[in-house]
């Protein structure tokens, strides 16, 4: 008779690893409402540059945003991490656009810089998640250590390794087509490929379609792999 692995059969009340990464990913985005907070601001500075062509009006309604929505997680004295990163995207953003003034470039190419750190970060993001699962040290996982107590504990179990190497890959997925999205788009502005005012427009709409729903459909996949099976979350 074949011998069935341990975690093939879980007592109901054993913490599984779904279980955990499922938490904590809902923790970690921010629901629905997180999500929102990320892009109001910047479908704000898109529309509002595409139609008034004024950089500067389009970064003050996109931080004026930003610190309205601030003001009400504080009001009701609910986490503000999701809205003060959605400012510190949009301070970063309006930074990179000031440098491109600095150095001479015109408001298409500040406008263009904006979107600029948003493609680096993700293009980081995906490196650094996809040499996690290179090295066999999935960034999932330590989702699961941070709840066990043990950071690393969750290394020894080989089906717990795969599980979160899938997990990562992805969760690295939407990262990686915005880079391979956007990039383009922000080079053929960038290099004259393409006319600057088109090429802004094309990286907004792309990043607003990018951003939260495709997330959704990263995190749907997710769920529907983490559905699959019950590995408990032990050493």
């Amino acid at each position: 008779m074949t011998e069935t692995p341990a975690h093939d059969h879980v007592h109901p009340d054993t913490q599984t690893v779904e279980q955990v990464v499922r938490a904590q990913l809902a923790t970690a985005l921010g629901g629905r409402r997180g999500m929102l907070e990320a892009a109001v601001p910047t479908a704000a500075f898109t529309v509002l540059y595409l139609t008034t062509h004024e950089l500067r009006v389009a970064l003050v309604v996109a931080l004026g945003a930003a610190g309205v929505l601030l003001v009400v997680r504080l009001a009701q004295r609910s986490t503000p991490q999701f809205v003060l990163n959605s400012l510190v995207g949009i301070g970063i953003g309006a930074l990179f656009a000031w440098r491109a003034a600095r150095g001479g470039g015109d408001e298409g190419d500040q406008a263009l810089a904006y979107f600029l750190p948003g493609i680096l970060y993700n293009a980081a993001y995906a490196v650094g998640m996809a040499l996690s699962v290179l090295v066999r040290w999935p960034v999932i996982g330590f989702l699961v250590g941070s709840v066990t107590g043990d950071p690393t504990a969750w290394h020894e179990d080989r089906a717990v390794v795969r599980l979160c190497s899938r997990l990562t890959w992805l969760l690295a997925l939407p990262c990686v087509i915005r880079v391979l999205v956007q990039g383009p788009l922000y080079l053929a502005g960038r290099n004259g490929w393409w006319d600057e005012s088109s090429a802004v427009g094309a990286l907004g709409v792309a990043k607003l379609a990018m951003g939260w729903p495709l997330q959704v459909a990263a995190l749907t996949a997710m769920v529907w792999l983490l559905g699959r099976n019950r590995t408990p979350a032990t050493a």
